[in-house]
């Protein structure tokens, strides 16, 4: 679970030597767990502040990114709940992930974050601001911009249709 969170926040190749990073620091730190919030909030408070400590790190800040130099084959699908039936939907899917994982990941920090913990690691508001050490108000403001952000860069990047299956599907504009 850490992993997957910590490639959402700084990628893949980055992801696996934070999560070592991070299970080295809890390991250390486990004596000094107060027991105020759960286990949990506690390890994803401290994956957090490696992976925004990773992306102050001057030697790798992402540079911004120029609409003209995504991806133009960014081909986006939005699949149903139903269980994919055949490589074809998986492929859809991967590639529908993909596209979504490219926009957030151009998204400001603060909203990012959020967003990751909230969607893609289904966390409550209020454990959200336990990790974030934020309040509730400021997690929910976030996430509504980075929800907002994202549904808006879809629609610019994306024209939206149905296919055969009655399911959306997205083709780069």
């Amino acid at each position: 679970m850490i992993f997957h969170y910590l490639n959402g926040m700084v990628g893949k190749d980055n992801a696996e030597d934070l999560t070592q990073v991070v299970f080295e620091k809890i390991n250390r730190s486990l004596t000094d767990f107060r027991g105020e919030s759960s286990l949990a909030t506690w390890i994803y408070r401290i994956a957090t502040n490696v992976a925004l400590d990773h992306s102050r790190c001057v030697s790798v800040r992402p540079k911004t990114i120029s609409l003209d130099t995504i991806d133009a084959k960014c081909e986006c699908y939005v699949l149903s709940d139903e269980k994919l039936q055949n490589a074809e939907h998986g492929l859809m899917r991967r590639e529908m992930n993909a596209c979504i994982h490219r926009l957030v990941k151009r998204m400001p920090e603060g909203e990012r974050v959020v967003l990751i913990l909230s969607e893609f690691e289904g966390m409550k508001n209020r454990e959200i601001a336990d990790i974030l050490a934020i309040s509730l108000e400021a997690v929910k403001i976030r996430l509504h911009r980075a929800r907002t952000r994202l549904k808006k860069d879809i629609e610019v990047e994306c024209n939206l249709s149905r296919d055969e299956r009655n399911e959306l599907v997205c083709h780069p504009k």
